[in-house]
């Protein structure tokens, strides 16, 4: 059994899954949803910050005295399809998603009885958002469904008691924030937890230990259940299961524990925005390129999609989605279940990655361009003369090479029609019987 100790629940191996599945869908969806202008932090910019573009947008379109808490209402899912949703996440080749059951604006998207009048079953959809998708995920993929909650909230008043008694007094994990992690995993068996939001204080106010234990000791998934590190201050890159250390981390390189590049697609917010420019998605190449970067230094990717307030998936995340299920199709096996090679990227040619996947015992060679000369070079192969094999992934024939002194091969790539290729945005090759 684990103690409510950090030396103990460090101690928990990562269930197995969580590495070999190696990417994830985020959806940040919630009341920020409605004005979906600027960022999912709208309500902490114009009333807390009050910047000017948060303050002109809402002087500009909503009466005077309009409070964050009428967006509310607004949030309405009325076109939210479950059933779709699922089959986009499966099509998108992603083994788990990560939903947003709460965010910092403190609104829960199931009936919480902790979260009263400002929750998804009273207010705006009146349904169980939650249960909806994953229901819909269990019953039609076989992703693995994941919640994400924030521990604190930035307007609730008994947050900020606390905070201003320098979090001497717990009356807000004790009433809201624990008891809404306790229903969320009763209600939904969700295998991943994936805190955010610690508000400046440290992990004992919110008894983040006490809850892990339970979570791993007692609760219905503690033989598969992740966690991340965001469970109060100094917990971050250094607690936990899988480490996020920042939004947006890619490091570049082996880290020694594991760990996972949360990113969003839309460069300027994890919300929806409508005033999103066409230039602030990300291209599929890009995402090929974080996708098969953060695999190779041991991660897993978590890209991020936001909903609109009225539960439509926006068809450019669609398209990016399908487009990178169509990648992982033809490559998937130098992704899935792989494990970093010791080299991580080729000391040769730049833009190439590697994995390994130990079953085969095949390396794998990501490459994202393809070479004008016809012939890829490669620094980090060691060959075996009569042996070595290379193959070029969703194409028949074995490829010719040539040993480029003792370390090193020059590859011949097939010549093929723009058509012909196995896929577009980045390419594998599998080499056996190497060094």
């Amino acid at each position: 059994r684990y103690e409510p100790t950090w030396d103990s629940l460090d101690a928990r191996p990562l269930p197995a899954w969580f590495d070999e599945a190696k990417f994830g869908v985020f959806i940040h969806w919630g009341v920020f949803s409605v004005p979906s202008f600027g960022s999912e932090w709208f309500w902490w910019y114009w009333q807390k910050e009050k910047r000017e573009p948060y303050v002109k947008f809402m002087e500009a379109n909503y009466p005077p005295g309009f409070s964050y808490e009428n967006f509310g209402s607004l949030f309405t899912a009325e076109f939210f399809d479950p059933d779709q949703w699922a089959d986009i996440l499966k099509a998108s080749g992603a083994k788990y998603v990560v939903l947003t059951s709460k965010h910092h604006e403190g609104f829960t998207l199931w009936g919480s009885k902790y979260s009263w009048n400002w929750n998804a079953v009273d207010v705006g959809p009146k349904r169980d958002l939650v249960a909806g998708l994953a229901m819909s995920v269990r019953n039609r993929t076989d992703l693995r469904f994941g919640l994400y909650h924030s521990l604190f909230e930035w307007f609730n008043p008994l947050f900020l008691e606390d905070a201003t008694n320098v979090f001497k007094t717990r009356k807000f994990p004790t009433s809201k924030s624990l008891p809404e992690l306790y229903e969320i995993v009763m209600k939904y068996q969700p295998e991943i937890i994936w805190s955010d939001g610690n508000g400046n204080a440290p992990d004992t106010y919110w008894n983040s230990t006490g809850f892990l234990a339970w979570l791993y000791n007692d609760s219905p998934v503690r033989d598969t259940v992740v966690t991340n590190d965001r469970w109060g201050v100094g917990s971050i890159c250094t607690h936990g299961g899988f480490y996020t250390c920042s939004d947006r981390y890619n490091p570049g390189h082996l880290l020694p524990h594991k760990w996972e590049n949360c990113m969003t697609v839309d460069r300027g917010s994890w919300g929806y925005r409508r005033d999103a420019q066409l230039d602030d998605y990300l291209t599929i190449e890009d995402l090929v390129k974080q996708l098969v970067e953060t695999v190779s230094c041991g991660g897993n990717l978590l890209m991020n999609i936001g909903p609109t307030h009225d539960g439509r998936i926006a068809v450019i995340f669609e398209e990016r989605l399908r487009q990178m299920g169509a990648w992982l199709k033809v490559n998937g096996e130098a992704i899935y279940g792989t494990k970093p090679w010791r080299a991580q990227n080729d000391t040769v040619t730049a833009e190439v990655w590697y994995t390994f996947s130990p079953k085969e015992g095949k390396v794998n060679a990501i490459f994202l361009n393809w070479p004008v000369s016809g012939t890829l070079e490669l620094g980090e192969p060691q060959t075996k003369l009569g042996e070595t094999q290379v193959k070029l992934v969703g194409y028949k024939e074995l490829l010719k090479w040539v040993a480029l002194g003792e370390k090193g091969i020059a590859i011949a790539l097939p010549q093929l029609t723009p058509k012909q290729l196995p896929c577009q945005w980045g390419w594998t090759l599998q080499l056996t019987d190497i060094n």
